[in-house]
């Protein structure tokens, strides 16, 4: 088969189209001919060498895929070839050929196309896993979202306005907020101008939010504290500014403030099952009415991955960007 492979750790440039075997299922797989393949920010991580894939995960790139079941392991059950689906993977999901474990398998609902599919399971099982279990948000309440044109940005703002929840977003430019905005969000500031939390204190009348959702890391990490309002919980689901920052103690234990961290790539098997089976018992009949869905930035061909992961880089996206295989 045909994978996405790195010539050596490095910018975009290392990516290339290479022949390599073709995977087999375990019993509990399902082999997917993969027809779309969504990029994150983990796989641009791993291309340069500071995000190594779990012990004996596929090397290939990509954790987020869509396409069509053609091959069943040997213990799989109410699965069949044929079955479009999409779902997330430890890894190799830049191939033509990968295996998705059977209980992260997500079907595809009608009409959507794999690129819409492959857009959908990463951003949203991470939104629903911060807001609603780490975050507990609920109706009436409030939520900071940052890089809110972002894949579990655009999820975020979603999942916030469908629990009756309300939404701010930072992002880098007018056009990104103004669409942050007609998605649901409530109001949206540019950190590039403005002060974000003085914004959202303001907005706020001086409450703050109960929850926020925060991927720059260590430099934020005293501004989104004083953005919460007492009891509120800080999700840190990225460190894209940076790993260390300094932290109010007295703060935190006087205004009883919680600070919460996620990632799935590192959980165990039965955690991802768990994340699986709630999203689609939460929230996937949402999609099937198009109450919810996944926003797709822009498709490029397979053998164009290094110029989709510029293109991500350079932070030009609103929403997904995905490989069509």
């Amino acid at each position: 088969m045909r994978a996405i492979t790195c010539t050596g750790f490095g910018g975009p440039e290392v990516l290339a189209v290479a022949a390599v075997p073709d995977p087999e299922p375990g019993p509990g797989e399902l082999l997917v001919a993969v027809r779309a393949a969504a990029l994150n920010r983990a796989d641009a991580l791993q291309r340069a060498g500071s995000y190594a894939p779990p012990p004996g995960v596929s090397p290939i790139l990509g954790v987020e895929i869509a396409g069509e079941v053609v091959g069943l392991g040997s213990a799989v059950t109410g699965h069949a070839l044929g079955e479009r689906v999409c779902g997330i993977v430890g890894g190799g999901g830049y191939a033509e050929l990968c295996p998705l474990d059977a209980e992260l398998a997500v079907p595809i609902p009608d009409g959507w196309s794999f690129a819409a599919a492959a857009a959908m399971p990463e951003v949203f099982f991470t939104a629903d896993t911060t807001l609603c279990e780490l975050g507990r948000l609920a109706a009436g309440q409030t939520v900071l979202v940052h890089a809110g044109g972002s894949g579990v940005g655009t999820a975020c703002i979603q999942l916030a306005c469908a629990l009756g929840a309300r939404a701010v977003v930072t992002a880098g430019t007018a056009t990104k907020i103004a669409r942050a905005v007609d998605l649901g969000a409530a109001a949206g500031f540019n950190y590039k101008e403005v002060d974000f939390v003085a914004a959202v204190r303001d907005w706020s009348g001086g409450e703050g939010v109960d929850v926020v959702e925060d991927f720059i890391g260590g430099p934020y990490l005293g501004r989104n504290l004083a953005c919460l309002k007492p009891g509120g919980r800080l999700i840190l689901v990225g460190d894209l500014g940076g790993e260390t920052g300094e932290l109010d103690v007295l703060d935190v234990i006087l205004r009883r403030l919680q600070v919460l961290g996620s990632s799935m790539r590192p959980l165990p098997i039965e955690g991802k099952r768990a994340i699986a089976r709630r999203f689609r018992d939460r929230w996937l009949p949402d999609f099937h009415t198009g109450r919810l869905r996944p926003i797709v930035d822009a498709v490029f061909p397979f053998e164009e991955a290094a110029a989709a992961h510029a293109y991500m880089e350079a932070d030009r996206n609103f929403g997904k960007i995905v490989l069509e295989v």
